[in-house]
């Protein structure tokens, strides 16, 4: 119903005939339009739900009666009002003008209003129309879901507004890659991991800012084990090995050496566990940790192992860092430019050689 909903329908037979009586109109003689230039109504109103609308018409002195009326429904006559509906009111009666105002406006006061003059016992009439525009509203939006990876997925957006909003979707996690559809529905064949992550409906239609709701899509997957290094440790030293999984639920973590289980606990070697990493932590190696050990990652989608080694590696012993530091100690250090100890060592013997002539000589001189 429009303002003038408010009138029992009881009295709709008596307002009609009582306007018809104040404008002298006879009955069955239709109220022409457009066929003066007044009294003239403003061109299409529009206003959001919820703000005022102003509803103006143009007079002159040449009239004698004025009527808003929206539909059949008479809102006001000249200063009296017509209708129960309090958000109508008068805001002007003047020779110039003639206008009303509706408050909080709704999509039901959408319509045709009529403003109605008497001339000289000739009526007239013009019409505006009241345009009412609705923000943008998500009324239904598809659940977060959970599905394995390869399936198809259908999600949903339904939105309403005046004028219909345009809906889209595009996926944001982990990085923004643009729109994926401009529709109510989003639908993804064989979803992969990769599009795991938040999908954002945007409904706008340039009423007020754009309405955006998020739904989670979660891509479950089996293990993979992205990595396993093998680790070099010497005896009665602590070793760690590592084991990184990536699987949607979790991974859970098992290890292994010799078909036999390792379980936390034990006194020399502990399991810790995370939700994407193990470790096989030795707090003390000894010869019998060395070898070959499996990791076993697994959830409910299924499992995969790799192998992994812990291997002895010699660390130097004190004797041989001992003698290593003496020989160090014992070679004198050379300025740059000093000639070696084997080039000081030649020059000596060929200076011996050149004296031993004169050597002889001087023995023969004495005897």
């Amino acid at each position: 119903m429009g303002v003038g909903g408010y009138l029992l329908l009881p009295w709709r037979f008596l307002v009609v005939l009582s306007f018809r009586l104040l404008f002298l109109l006879p009955t069955g003689v239709p109220v022409r339009s457009g066929d003066a230039t007044f009294p003239k109504a403003m061109d299409n109103v529009t206003v959001r739900q919820g703000e005022s609308a102003t509803l103006r018409c143009t007079v002159d002195n040449r009239v004698t009666r004025v009527a808003w009326l929206n539909r059949s429904t008479i809102l006001y006559a000249g200063n009296d009002k017509w209708c129960l509906d309090p958000r109508v009111v008068l805001l002007t009666n003047t020779k110039t003008q003639y206008s009303i105002e509706i408050q909080n406006v709704d999509i039901y006061d959408e319509g045709p209003y009529t403003c109605s003059v008497q001339t000289d016992n000739h009526p007239k009439t013009s019409r505006v129309h009241l345009i009412v525009q609705v923000s943008p509203k998500i009324i239904e939006i598809s659940s977060d879901i959970s599905i394995n990876e390869g399936s198809n997925i259908s999600l949903t957006c339904i939105a309403t507004g005046r004028p219909e909003p345009t809906v889209t979707w595009r996926h944001i996690s982990p990085t923004a890659v643009g729109f994926m559809s401009e529709d109510e529905y989003l639908e993804i064949q064989g979803i992969t991991r990769a599009q795991s992550g938040d999908y954002e409906c945007s409904a706008s239609n340039d009423v007020a800012a754009p309405v955006v709701r998020r739904v989670k899509v979660t891509v479950n997957y089996p293990p993979y084990i992205s990595e396993a290094k093998s680790t070099g440790v010497a005896v009665g030293q602590k070793g760690t090995l590592q084991c990184e999984a990536s699987a949607v639920p979790s991974a859970e973590f098992q290890w292994y050496k010799d078909d036999k289980r390792l379980v936390g606990g034990q006194k020399r070697v502990k399991v810790e566990n995370r939700p994407f990493l193990s470790k096989l932590i030795f707090f003390n190696v000894s010869e019998h940790d060395y070898g070959n050990y499996t990791c076993v990652a697994s959830n409910n989608l299924g499992h995969t192992n790799a192998s992994i080694t812990l291997f002895e590696i010699n660390e130097p012993t004190s004797s041989a860092l001992f003698q290593e530091e003496k020989t160090t100690a014992m070679t004198p250090w050379k300025a740059p430019g000093a000639v070696s100890e084997v080039n000081n060592g030649t020059s000596r013997r060929a200076g011996c050689i050149w004296l031993l002539p004169l050597l002889i000589l001087h023995l023969l001189l004495k005897f």
